[in-house]
């Protein structure tokens, strides 16, 4: 690949997300083109590749990557395949944007921090995408300012309309409750040290095998209290809304409120049925400046400690969740390569 090339990606994964991504890579950002796309199901990856002029099906991640016009790799995958993945683009030395969770477990995702680190350099970006919402860069440049003084607490809730089949009640932690997990982080610099999860009176909405909602409480190693309520079968929509509170003032976004309606006696808006539509502007962003940043040669954005350290707490969530009480987060110590 020359400067004026697009940048050849091999999507891995052709579901909901994979497949979203290849649009927005075909149509939205600039300096990119999907080369390959990978699927266990050939008649997926077939379907998909169809839709892009001169992009190849495959069923195997390596022999994608293996491709002459393969620059860089985007996962998107079921979690559990990611760590196979990620270890193959780096032994090809191949950049990559991996969907979260980086991988579902703590120890996996060490393993992939050790060989990352073992390369010397960086070469994944985790795709915690509130990142790069408006809203959430927004009260993040806030929270640089120092106007608000030190954050003392951050006020979540996350709730969907409807959990998909088989979602369990350890996946509200370890898939929903993970964004969280990576905002808290970004937001206030600090590491999470403990986990408490309650559980409310579940609802009458859910399906009777899921602890639905569910009340979670982090704190930090800067003294912050951080709370989510995380509800997925709230029935009316989807809604990510967040409060900071600092020591001179509160910031909250995520109301949705960019146009109130007031007509025939009511007044009112909409609400977002799922996260595409919420998102959809944070998605196009942040896979514009992964491709940016990797035609420069540089990998920016959330790290493979990002994902680690959400694995770890989630896992101390998911303890938290099936035992009772507070759990502890046990982090390894951050390499070098993460810090600064």
């Amino acid at each position: 690949m020359t400067q004026r090339d697009p940048l050849g990606i091999a999507v891995i994964g052709t579901g909901r997300m994979g497949a979203d991504h290849v649009r927005r890579i075909q149509r939205l950002v600039s300096g990119a083109r999907v080369t390959a796309v990978v699927d266990v199901d050939a008649e997926r990856a077939r379907a998909v590749a169809a839709s892009v002029d001169g992009c190849a099906a495959h069923t195997d991640p390596v022999a994608a990557m293996a491709a002459a016009d393969v620059d860089a790799v985007l996962v998107a995958s079921p979690g559990p395949a990611h760590e196979a993945a990620l270890l193959a683009a780096f032994e090809r030395d191949l950049p990559v944007l991996c969907e979260k969770p980086l991988t579902p477990d703590a120890a996996s995702a060490a393993r992939v921090m050790e060989a990352e680190v073992s390369l010397g350099r960086r070469r994944v970006q985790v795709g915690f995408m509130r990142r790069y919402d408006a809203e959430y860069m927004k009260l993040k440049s806030l929270l640089e300012t120092g106007q608000l003084g030190r954050p003392l607490m951050l006020h979540n809730r996350h709730r969907n309309a409807a959990s998909p089949p088989g979602f369990t009640s350890d996946m509200l932690i370890s898939d929903s409750v993970a964004h969280e997990t990576d905002v808290t982080r970004w937001l206030f610099g600090h590491e999470i040290t403990a986990v408490t999860v309650l559980r409310p009176l579940r609802s009458a909405n859910a399906p009777d095998d899921l602890q639905d909602p569910q009340f979670v409480v982090f704190e930090t190693d800067g003294g912050a209290i951080v709370d989510v309520e995380m509800f997925v079968n709230c029935g009316f929509g989807y809604q990510v809304q967040a409060e900071v509170v600092c020591e001179r003032g509160t910031a909250r976004v995520g109301d949705g409120h960019a146009m109130v309606t007031n007509m025939a006696g009511r007044w009112g808006g909409t609400i977002d049925q799922d996260f595409t539509e919420r998102f959809a502007d944070a998605y196009d962003r942040e896979i514009q400046a992964w491709v940016d940043a990797t035609r420069r040669g540089e990998v920016t954005g959330p790290s493979v400690w990002d994902g680690y350290a959400a694995a770890a707490v989630c896992e101390a969530g998911v303890r938290s969740l099936r035992e009772g009480g507070r759990v502890e987060v046990d982090l390894l110590d951050r390499p070098a390569l993460y810090r600064g």
